[in-house]
Order: structure tokens, then sequence, then C-alpha cells
């Protein structure tokens, strides 16, 4: 193993990065220079050393989120060379490792943008937008009591891989960032359907999807214009097709609220 390690050749490699000291000051960007990188590096370990010469010499490093470096939180989203999370698809942008780049390569790092996306500094993007949504609708209010068993409501196996794969969406904004119309429609669907395909989900149908519609449109999220480059860039691989079954859940629930308005106004009662 160590003869390996040895062996490893490193590369070095040009950064433009995106630099804006705060949300209401102007951004550019600026160029480093990352030399003697080992290429099995993660890219956030490549921002971490080049942070740590930058804070020898005085200077202010650059800001950027993460948290597990894991793939399973979405936390250190970013645009790598003009793609969410970067060159490779179904990863997040912690997965990315520097092996993915050549040596001497230029590597463009910037934030997110969206509008309901504000940068607070550097790469750090406001995206408590998406915590709006949820918080709109993506809960239940069944009493839980203690734990039931396990067979007391049955859920077909297929239902229940449908729903565990809406569920896997980690609320990364990819999908925001690659469309053109800053869309937020396979996050919802994601949470819309995660819920809404289980039975203990039915309750609030209606409601969970009309509110998380509404508040996904007042805080400024686009139109989808069925690009599908929002699955694309899904780090989780989130199909498009979460968007059609929303829709129609969302056609539903608004004719019956014309005619039933108790049914989406009340806890408990989607028809």
């Amino acid at each position: 193993m160590v003869a390996e390690s040895n062996s490893t050749k490193l590369i070095s490699v040009t950064l433009r990065v995106w630099r804006q000291p705060a949300a209401n000051q102007p951004g550019k960007f600026v160029e480093y220079k990352a030399s003697n990188l080992n290429p099995n590096m993660s890219l956030l370990e490549m921002l971490d050393v080049v942070n740590d010469n930058l804070e020898r010499q005085g200077e202010d490093p650059i800001a950027f989120a993460h948290d597990c470096r894991e793939g399973i939180c979405g936390t250190c989203s970013l645009v790598i060379n003009g793609k969410p999370h970067g060159p490779h698809r179904g990863i997040a942008s912690c997965q990315t490792y520097m092996r993915s780049f050549s040596d001497g390569e230029t590597i463009t790092i910037e934030p997110f943008r969206a509008k309901p996306f504000p940068v607070v500094k550097d790469l750090i993007t406001d995206r408590s937008a998406f915590d709006k949504i949820q918080q709109a609708g993506g809960f239940i209010t069944v009493r839980t009591g203690s734990a039931c068993d396990a067979n007391s409501i049955p859920v077909p196996k297929g239902d229940a891989d449908l729903a565990m794969d809406a569920a896997s969406c980690i609320g990364c904004g990819a999908c925001v960032a690659a469309c053109k119309n800053a869309s937020a429609m396979l996050f919802v669907a994601a949470k819309v359907s995660a819920l809404g395909i289980l039975p203990q989900g039915q309750a609030e149908r209606d409601r969970r999807v009309l509110n998380m519609v509404s508040t996904m449109d007042e805080l400024g999220f686009g139109n989808c214009t069925n690009y599908y480059e929002c699955s694309a860039a899904c780090p989780k691989l989130i199909s498009h097709d979460f968007i059609a079954r929303m829709n129609r859940d969302y056609l539903k629930a608004s004719i019956r609220s014309k005619f039933k308005p108790e049914s989406v106004s009340t806890a408990g009662g989607a028809a």
C-alpha cells in the first residue's frame, strides 16, 4: 500500500472560484493555483488544502458548505465546470474526486444560481426556501403512539419501492440549478410522492400537494418546461416521472377543492 501511495502521480490545477464577500456585495471569479494534489482526494479536500494555503498567506479562505461528505445530505452543492455537482452522474459534489480532472486543467467552481437561492458568501447559498416548501405540507399529522405491528398496514412492495425512490431526495437543489427556469418541480414532486403513495399519507394528500405547490410558486421558483435537466443533474437519480404524478394529484385536488373545500382545508379530510 505504501508503494502504491508513493507512486501516485500528483496533479496541479487552476481554480476559477466565485468569491462574493456578502449577499449585498458584488462577486467575481478569482483564480488560484492548486499544486501537488493527490488525485484520490475529493474536490472538497482540495478546497481544504487551498484554504490552508490562503490562511497561511493571511487571506480570507473560500467559504463553502459541507456536512456529511458522504453524498447523503446535499449540503456540499456546487456547480463544477457548469454542471451541478460536477461531471459525473448520480453523485454529489463531495463525491467528486480530483482524478476526474486532468493535470493542468482549469476548474470553475461557483454556487447554485437561482433567485430563490441567494448567495450568502462565496460558494454558500441560502436554500431555506426548500425548508418552507417542506413545512407547507411535507408531513403527516396522524397520531403515531407506540410502534404498531409491521403488518398492520400492508403496503404493496411496488408502492413501497416507489415511495422510497421519491424519499431518497436529499433536497440539495441541483434540480433548480440545472433548470433554465429555476423550477423546483422535481423536489416538490419527490416530497409529495414520498407521502402520497403510502397509506399513511392519504388523509392529507390533497391539502399537501396544493399547499406545497402554492408555496413553491410564492417563493419565486419557475415552471417546468419538460427539459428534464433536473433528473439528469439529480445526485439520487430521481425520475421526472414523479412530476407527472404530482401534476395529476394537483389537478385532482384542485377540482375536488372547488366542490368539497373541507377536503383540503381540514386535517384528515382528503377525499
